[in-house]
């Protein structure tokens, strides 16, 4: 690190310990004590624009504070809090490589990392579809796009195809399998974006990074106090956010098991998260973005499938590899879901109408 961290802090008027803290993949963390603060240095090399990404953040904190106390709610423990620089800037940027933010910390909460239990996961649909209400009024104009087509399922595809023609590291040959079952499942990519595309349903703030850890529970009743890791909310729907919720938490297994018996989508679990998002958000959801719920754990399922295989047949350019064909694996991970998913469709729409009615 070519920065001194108090050097940092002084540009927040804040004098204090610095500690590193949780096991973020994209920032890194730093708690401030004793006052409590959160330090994170952006990671520019994903987030190229600082400046719109916290745009976004204090456009849509400050919306929800006023939300939040016109509900009679407390601002301080419900939302991110960011604390200005002493120039007044939501942001201080030491070099363009090293750009630093500063949060209020939010005490008497936990996060869930593992083992999240039906409950869990009920709560954690109440802490997401809260803030899908939330933002519902919230003037969509004012949000910039941090990650450009980020759950542009087509372009995905059209992506992985390039690779395909391409087979830029000779992987091609391994993994016939999985590109015919990607192919074969590339005509639904486009119904989420299509129905955007066609005023179907609403363009509305998405957080982007769904999984149950981006949500702060109280530390005694373990209800939802506040959404994190706001750094990818963007325009989209609430069907991305609520499949890739179930992307990751239905799973009975990590995203890169290997032993695929190990892999099944939980019903049970998909209906305690459904529950507790849709008696949020049972007054702004709309009868289509409704019909297409349990199809969004499909769709976002197999869109983070095809990424995998993109970046294995690319060499591993993108994400994190810690062993041999482990994106290959997390690519038949994620598909053997989709496989799942397909199967338990019919069932998964039937809890969705009974939530619904």
């Amino acid at each position: 690190m070519n920065f001194d961290l108090n050097d940092i802090l002084s540009k927040f008027k804040i004098d204090s310990v610095i500690k590193p803290y949780g096991n973020g993949h994209i920032n890194d963390t730093y708690c401030v004590e004793p006052h409590k603060y959160i330090l994170q240095r952006i990671n520019t090399s994903i987030f190229k624009n600082p400046d719109k990404l916290m745009q976004n953040i204090e456009n849509v904190t400050a919306f929800l504070k006023k939300q939040i106390v016109a509900d009679h709610g407390n601002p301080d423990l419900e939302t991110l809090t960011i604390i200005k620089t002493v120039d007044g800037n939501n942001y201080y940027e030491a070099d363009k490589n090293n750009v630093f933010r500063l949060y209020k910390f939010i005490s008497g909460t936990k996060t869930i990392e593992d083992g999240a239990t039906e409950n869990d996961m009920y709560n954690a649909g109440k802490g997401f579809g809260k803030f899908t209400k939330m933002l519902d009024r919230f003037p969509i104009e004012k949000l910039n796009e941090t990650i450009k087509d980020f759950h542009n399922t087509p372009k995905r595809v059209l992506a992985l195809k390039k690779a395909i023609e391409t087979d830029t590291v000779g992987r091609k040959k391994y993994v016939k399998k999985e590109i015919d079952f990607a192919l074969r499942n590339a005509h639904f990519a486009d119904k989420v974006t299509g129905a955007l595309k066609a005023s179907k349903i609403p363009l509305r703030v998405t957080h982007n990074d769904t999984k149950i850890n981006n949500i702060l529970f109280d530390e005694k009743s373990s209800e939802p106090t506040c959404v994190i890791d706001l750094d990818t909310v963007m325009p989209g729907s609430m069907l991305y956010d609520f499949g890739d919720a179930l992307r990751i938490g239905a799973s009975t297994a990590s995203e890169d098991e290997t032993d695929l018996k190990k892999v099944h989508f939980d019903e049970n679990i998909f209906k305690a998260f459904a529950k507790g998002y849709i008696n949020q958000v049972k007054d702004v959801i709309t009868e289509t973005e409704a019909s297409l719920l349990a199809f969004s754990a499909k769709l976002m399922t197999y869109e983070c499938g095809i990424r995998f295989l993109t970046d294995y047949l690319n060499g591993d350019k993108y994400f994190k590899i810690h062993k041999e064909n482990h994106n290959l694996d997390r690519a038949r991970n994620q598909f053997k879901l989709v496989e799942e998913i397909s199967k338990k469709e019919d069932m998964l729409n039937d809890i969705i109408k009974d939530l619904i009615e």
